[in-house]
């Protein structure tokens, strides 16, 4: 924020790039003499306000109370930008208090802008490579799910990326519909590899449950045992199983598992179950990458 109100109102100013702290920059924009000591207001863009972690309270606190404190008489206001709609929970009720925000729920793109934005990247394709319908069926796919530009982009590129794999003049609506199947699959990948070590271990012993049992879901405490094993090979330490419990949970936002709360029948209480919702050979390989680890956790669970 220092470096863009600096380069807007007064370029010439020095401002140290690194070896200060962060009340040096603050202090650069409004103490005596600082950037906004004349100017009316300030708007600041924070795009992807969450990515800020735990820094988010403070950076809102700073912004909201520098006028009340006196430290400018520019009336400073923030845009926060974030695909979480409860970001905001994150901030103590201090800096609720004071940042006052007035939120703006935009609703997920329906099919028709989605293909808009399709059509307006259409050029990355040479004319009349696209067969008539392939736009339109990207838009439907992705307005279907979560109305999001990016899956939809990534279809119609992943469709591209077939059609030239076959060696096809044309990207035709089943390349498409290949190319949906190929995006779910490559997005809970990532998700997976972008997991915690722990909740990966939690997911491989589901999967390798679902690959050798004759069951589809499984309780918490047959999952537990077998987590046991896979962390005490993977890193030589577990979880509690009340912390293995809350990781399990988290799978199921990003539709990688699905759990239920069930009761036993008489005499054994109600637990939770889980249920793996991609094939476990895929979840395995994604969860652990070395196939050595794999065989000494798979040679331990068999016994």
């Amino acid at each position: 924020m220092a470096f863009e109100v600096r380069d807007a109102i007064d370029p010439d100013r020095y401002i140290p790039k690194e070896g200060v702290g962060a009340s040096r920059y603050y202090d650069s924009l409004w103490d005596s003499d600082g950037l906004l000591h004349e100017s009316d207001s300030l708007i600041v863009i924070l795009d992807e306000i969450d990515k800020l972690g735990n820094d988010t309270a403070e950076i809102l606190s700073k912004l909201s109370r520098s006028e009340e404190a006196g430290k400018t008489g520019c009336y400073i206001s923030v845009v926060a930008i974030s695909n979480k709609t409860d970001y905001t929970d994150a901030p103590d009720e201090r800096v609720a208090s004071s940042f006052q925000d007035d939120p703006i729920i935009f609703p997920p793109y329906n099919a028709n802008q989605l293909q808009a934005i399709l059509e307006r990247r259409s050029d990355a394709f040479k004319d009349d490579v696209l067969e008539n319908g392939v736009i339109e069926l990207a838009s439907a796919l992705a307005a279907r799910d979560h109305g999001d530009a990016r899956r939809a982009l990534d279809i119609l590129r992943s469709a591209g990326k077939l059609a030239e794999k076959d060696d096809s003049e044309h990207v035709t609506e089943d390349h498409v519909r290949d190319a949906d199947e190929y995006s779910d699959l490559n997005r809970s990948i990532q998700v997976i590899k972008n997991g915690t070590p722990h909740s990966r271990y939690a997911l491989y012993a589901l999967a390798y449950l679902t690959k050798t049992r004759l069951a589809d879901s499984f309780s918490t405490g047959e999952l537990y045992d077998a987590y046991c094993i896979v962390a005490e090979i993977a890193v030589g330490e577990s979880l509690t199983h009340q912390r293995v419990l809350d990781l399990m949970k988290k799978w199921t936002l990003p539709e990688i598992t699905e759990s239920r709360h069930t009761g036993g029948g008489k005499g054994q209480g109600s637990y939770r179950t889980h249920r793996l919702l991609h094939d476990p050979d895929v979840v395995m390989s994604a969860c652990i990458e070395s196939s050595e680890t794999q065989r000494d956790i798979q040679s331990q669970l068999s016994i």
